[in-house]
């Protein structure tokens, strides 16, 4: 290999760990527009790969076989000693400052959730269900997120007249689901503006109501709690804050569900990448950070697994994505699409590599005295 920039040849040598070629024949192999790839990939390391990949430095047709196979061998922790210095900085930055603050809560509803309802409609399914589906019985989006919420429901043992509080409701679907299919009263919060207008459309009619809080701000008392995809911005300085007010808000005997993405290790930081363009201050939880701050009072009693059907999804999603497109383009733009393109298909790479789970956790409080079985 004389004569070739030594940048391209590390980066060569990187990939062939994970059996990726450079301008190679497969579906994974990456594809090399400018020599300008190899410069940002070993200079800002996952930031500069994301980044270099929305500035059409390079392609790859299948990106999230890419990324399953960079994450299966672990490409992402190899990192090149002159960056380690740099990267040790965001760890100290996550340690040191709470990210997740009160000031910054709504920080991720303005720069994510509030970046277009059409878009979001156009991707997801008509309940608008922005989180894992189950796939155990489903054979389309829409039947394996009715599934999942359907699950999520008789998880919780929900009765006619019960109160369930939504902690991170999203669009409101399944606040709507339980209202109409179990006949509970249901609040549910966000910190996204646009998915609080269109909740509340969308349950006119529905004893549903839809606030826009932080959930430390949360008063009253419920029969059961849920919260689902929201756990991921909370942040673990907050895990016993958080904990605290579930069992607050938790009747004596009263059920809790969570349900959120994990990490199979614990991380120190958050994927650069994913922090300034996806989900700014996000963190997802490991099992012992969580076990760390489960509280005595909060018995649990089930620990669900179903990681692998958070890739099905993912593809889904970038399948309806990328049919919608030619009608979103001309408001959100190039670089947007290959942003977002990105953003699915390195997710997607992520939990078919084992690397990402999703896990859904039942709590009772204690006083609890029926015995729990656990629902699949």
């Amino acid at each position: 290999m004389t004569g070739i920039d030594p940048r391209e040849r590390k980066i060569r040598a990187l990939l062939e760990l994970a059996d990726i070629q450079l301008n190679g024949s497969r579906p994974w192999d990456v594809q090399v527009h400018r020599p300008d790839f190899y410069a940002k990939v070993l200079g800002k390391w996952s930031l500069g790969l994301g980044e270099s990949y929305m500035d059409e430095d390079w392609d790859c047709e299948r990106l999230d076989e890419f990324f399953h196979r960079v994450l299966w061998v672990q490409l992402d922790q190899k990192v090149p000693a002159k960056l380690r210095l740099q990267l040790l900085f965001e760890v100290l930055r996550h340690r040191l400052f709470n990210l997740q603050s009160r000031h910054r809560a709504f920080q991720v509803g303005e720069r994510h959730y509030d970046v277009g309802n059409d878009l979001f409609e156009a991707m997801l399914d008509p309940l608008m269900i922005y989180s894992c589906a189950y796939w155990a019985h489903a054979d389309s989006l829409e039947q394996a997120q009715r599934d999942k919420l359907d699950l999520i429901c008789r998880k919780l043992d929900l009765q006619p007249g019960d109160t369930l509080l939504d902690i991170g409701c999203g669009w409101g679907g399944l606040a709507r689901f339980a209202a109409e299919h179990y006949q509970v009263a249901v609040v549910g919060v966000t910190v996204s503006k646009a998915q609080q207008q269109w909740a509340t459309e969308r349950c006119q009619g529905l004893p549903v109501n839809i606030k826009l809080c932080d959930y430390r701000d949360l008063e009253g008392e419920f029969d059961k709690i849920v919260s689902v995809g929201m756990f991921e911005h909370v942040g673990f300085k907050n895990y016993p804050a958080y904990f605290a007010g579930v069992q607050r808000l938790l009747r004596d005997g009263g059920l809790f569900l969570l349900h959120t993405i994990g990490s199979a290790i614990t991380v120190n930081k958050t994927d650069e990448w994913i922090d300034r363009y996806i989900f700014p201050n996000g963190h997802l939880p490991s099992l012992e950070e969580i076990g760390k701050t489960l509280r005595p009072g909060l018995q649990l009693e089930d620990w669900h697994n179903f990681g692998h059907d958070y890739d099905r999804t993912l593809m889904a999603w970038h399948a309806r994505f990328e049919a919608a497109w030619p009608s979103l383009q001309p408001q959100y733009g190039q670089r947007f699409y290959r942003q977002w393109r990105y953003y699915l298909l390195c997710s997607a790479g992520l939990f078919r590599s084992g690397e990402g789970r999703l896990w859904q956790l039942v709590l009772s409080k204690r006083g609890h005295r029926k015995e729990y079985r656990s629902i699949r």
